[in-house]
C-alpha cells in the first residue's frame, strides 16, 4: 500500500494504552458473539422467521461474504481515515445492526443487517490488530497478540457458543443480538478515551472501484459454493457449477488487473516477497479448516448423535477455551521472555490437535462430556500453541506500509480455509451416513438370528408397557431402523474425526518442504541482490539500494 507514518504513545504502558487494548479486545467480542449466532440458533430463526432453507442461507452466505471483503478492503479504509475512527465506526456499526436484528423478524431486512455485521466485524478486525502492531514495539508483540487471538479466536471458538446455548435455552435468540449492544458501546466508549496511533502522513489514491467489484465478486461466489454446496450435491446442481465458474473468473481477472495496476491496485502483493509471510498465508488456510472443522463436528457431533441441549452443547468447548487461553500465554512467555523463536511451538500444536482429532474418532452414540474432555481439552492446547506462533511468524517482518494488507490477506486465508474445511467435512458426512446405511443394512437381514433376536426382545418390552402386540411388533422394526440410521451417523462423524487428523499428516511434510523451498529462494534471491550491488562504488555518491521489506520497528 502506500507509505504512512505513525506516531506512537509515549507511554506504552499509560492509563490510555490499557483502555486502548481493552476497547480493542472487547470490540472483538462483538464479532465473534455475531459470527457465531447461526451456530445453536439455526431451528429457533427459522422457526421464527418462517424462513426456507434456501432463505435462511442467506443470512449465513451474507455475513460471511462481507466479512471476507472486509478483510480485504480495510487497508484502504485505514489508508485513508485513522485506524482509531474505522475500529470505531465498525464497532458502532456492529452495535446498531445487532441491536435492529434483536426487534425484527423479517428475513429480508436480517439479510441486510447479516450483511452490515459481516462488513463491519471484518475490518474492526484487521483494524485492532493493526493499530496494536503500530502502537507497541515488536518486543511486545507475542503478549498484545495472545491477548487479542483470545476475543478474536478463542472466543468465538469456546465462549460465544456457550453463552448462546445458554440464552436460547432460557430467553430466545433475540437475546443473542442484544447482548452485543452493551458490549459494542463499550468498546467504542474505551476506544474514544484511549490514547492512538495518529498517521501524520498520507498519501492517499484513488480508490480501485474495479478490483473491488471483482474481489467482491469472487468472494460471494465461493462463500456461496462452500456453505451450500454440500446441501446441493455440488456441481451436480448447475447453479453451483456456473457460480464456481464465475468466482474462478472473477478471481482470475482480479489478479491480472491488481498486476496491470503496478502496486496502485486493491492489495499490496509485494508481501509475499517475505518467505515468512507467504508461509503463515499458506498455514493460515489449514489451521482455519483445523479450527473452523473441529469446531463444526464437535457441537454437531452432540446435538445431533449424543442429544445435547444448545447449552450443553454450548458448554462443550467451554473448558478447551481455558487451555487455549492457557497455551496462548505459555508461547508469549516463551516468546517474548526466553526469546523462543515462533516455528518452535508450531509442531507441538499441530501434534496435539492430531492426537486430540484421533481421540474424538472413536466416540459412540453413549459418549458423554467425560468421555470426550481429554481430547477436547488437548485441542484447546494445540490451537493455542499454533495460532500465536503463525500470527507472529506472518506479521513481524511487515511494516507500517503494508501491515494492514497483511492481516487482511492473512484473515483471508484463515476464513477461506474455515469454510472449505467444514465444506469437505459436511460432505463426507452426508456421503459416509448413506453408504454406511447401505452395508449396515445389507447385514440386518429379516431371517438373522440377532435380528430376530432383537425385534422379539424390544416386541415383549413395548408389550409389558401397554402397547398391543401388532403396535408393539410395528414399534420394534421402527427403532431398530433408527439405531442402524443412528449407528450409521456416528460412523460418518468418526470418519470425519480421523480426517481432520489425516489433514496434518497429509499437510505437516507439504508445508515443511514449501518452507524448505521459501527459505532457499529467499537466499538465492539475497545473493542476486548482493551480486547486483557489488559493481556500484561505495564513492558514486548514490544512495544504497533499500530491499522491499524492513522489520517493523515502532517508534
Amino acid at each position: 500500500m502506500t507509505s504512512v507514518a505513525f506516531t506512537t504513545p509515549n507511554d506504552s504502558r499509560s492509563t490510555t494504552g490499557v483502555l486502548l487494548i481493552a476497547g480493542i479486545l472487547i470490540a472483538t467480542l462483538t464479532e465473534a458473539i455475531a459470527s457465531t449466532v447461526l451456530s445453536l440458533g439455526r431451528s429457533d430463526i427459522i422457526g421464527d422467521t418462517y424462513a426456507t432453507p434456501d432463505e435462511f442461507a442467506w443470512l449465513d452466505v451474507g455475513y460471511t461474504a462481507l466479512k471476507l471483503v472486509g478483510f480485504t478492503t480495510a487497508p484502504c479504509l485505514l489508508n485513508r481515515f485513522t485506524p482509531r475512527n474505522v475500529m470505531i465506526a465498525s464497532t458502532l456499526l456492529m452495535g446498531l445492526a445487532c441491536g435492529i436484528a434483536a426487534i425484527t423478524a423479517r428475513l429480508d431486512l436480517l439479510v441486510a443487517l447479516r450483511i452490515m455485521q459481516g462488513f463491519s466485524g471484518g475490518t474492526l478486525l484487521v483494524a485492532g490488530q493493526t493499530i496494536l502492531f503500530l502502537a507497541y514495539p515488536r518486543a511486545h508483540q507475542p503478549t498484545l497478540q495472545a491477548l487479542f487471538a483470545m476475543g478474536a479466536v478463542v472466543a468465538p471458538a469456546t465462549i460465544a457458543p456457550a453463552l448462546q446455548g445458554w440464552l436460547i435455552d432460557s430467553q430466545s435468540w433475540t437475546w443473542i443480538f442484544f447482548s452485543i449492544v452493551p458490549v459494542a458501546l463499550a468498546a467504542a466508549g474505551l476506544l474514544l478515551i484511549a490514547d492512538c496511533p495518529m498517521p501524520t502522513s498520507i498519501r492517499r489514491r484513488p480508490f480501485d472501484w474495479i478490483g473491488f467489484s471483482l474481489i467482491a465478486a469472487t468472494l460471494f461466489c465461493f462463500t456461496y459454493v462452500f456453505s451450500q454446496g454440500s446441501r446441493w450435491d455440488w456441481f451436480e446442481e448447475p447453479h453451483i457449477l456456473w457460480l464456481t465458474v464465475i468466482g474462478t473468473a472473477a478471481l482470475l481477472a482480479f489478479l491480472g488487473q491488481q498486476v496491470l495496476a503496478s502496486g496502485k491496485g486493491l492489495l499490496d502483493f509485494t508481501l509475499f516477497r517475505s518467505d515468512d509471510f507467504s508461509f503463515a498465508f499458506i498455514v493460515s488456510f489449514v489451521a482455519g479448516a483445523a479450527l473452523f472443522g473441529s469446531a463444526y463436528l464437535i457441537p454437531t457431533f452432540a446435538l445431533s448423535v449424543l442429544a445435547f441441549t444448545p447449552t450443553d452443547a454450548g458448554q462443550l468447548l467451554l473448558p478447551s477455551g481455558a487451555f487455549f487461553i492457557g497455551a496462548l500465554l505459555i508461547s508469549a512467555f516463551l516468546m517474548q521472555v526466553r526469546r523462543v523463536p515462533p516455528f518452535a511451538t508450531v509442531p507441538f500444536g499441530i501434534l496435539m490437535i492430531m492426537v486430540a482429532m484421533w481421540m474424538l474418532s472413536g466416540s459412540t452414540s453413549e459418549s458423554g462430556t467425560d468421555d470426550m474432555m481429554a481430547a477436547i481439552l488437548l485441542r484447546g492446547l494445540g490451537l493455542g500453541f499454533l495460532f500465536l506462533s503463525i500470527t507472529l511468524i506472518a506479521f513481524s517482518n511487515l511494516d507500517s506500509r503494508n501491515l494492514a494488507c497483511g492481516i487482511g490477506l492473512f484473515n483471508t486465508g484463515r476464513q477461506l480455509g474455515g469454510l472449505m474445511g467444514v465444506a469437505a467435512l459436511q460432505t463426507l458426512i452426508d456421503h459416509n451416513v448413506v453408504a454406511n446405511g447401505v452395508i449396515l443394512g445389507a447385514n440386518v437381514t429379516a431371517g438373522g438370528s440377532a435380528v430376530i433376536e432383537r425385534l422379539t426382545s424390544t416386541t415383549a418390552m413395548l408389550t409389558e408397557r401397554g402397547m398391543d402386540a401388532v403396535a408393539a411388533s410395528r414399534a420394534a422394526t421402527s427403532l431398530l431402523g433408527r439405531a442402524v440410521s443412528s449407528q450409521s451417523t456416528v460412523i460418518a462423524f468418526d470418519t470425519a474425526f480421523n480426517a481432520v487428523a489425516l489433514l496434518f499428516v497429509i499437510a505437516a511434510p507439504l508445508l515443511i518442504g514449501i518452507k524448505v523451498g521459501l527459505a532457499r529462494y529467499a537466499k538465492v534471491r539475497a545473493a542476486r541482490t548482493m551480486a547486483v550491488r557489488q559493481p556500484t562504488p561505495i564513492s558514486s555518491g548514490t544512495d544504497t539500494p533499500c530491499t522491499s521489506f524492513r522489520s517493523f520497528e515502532p517508534r
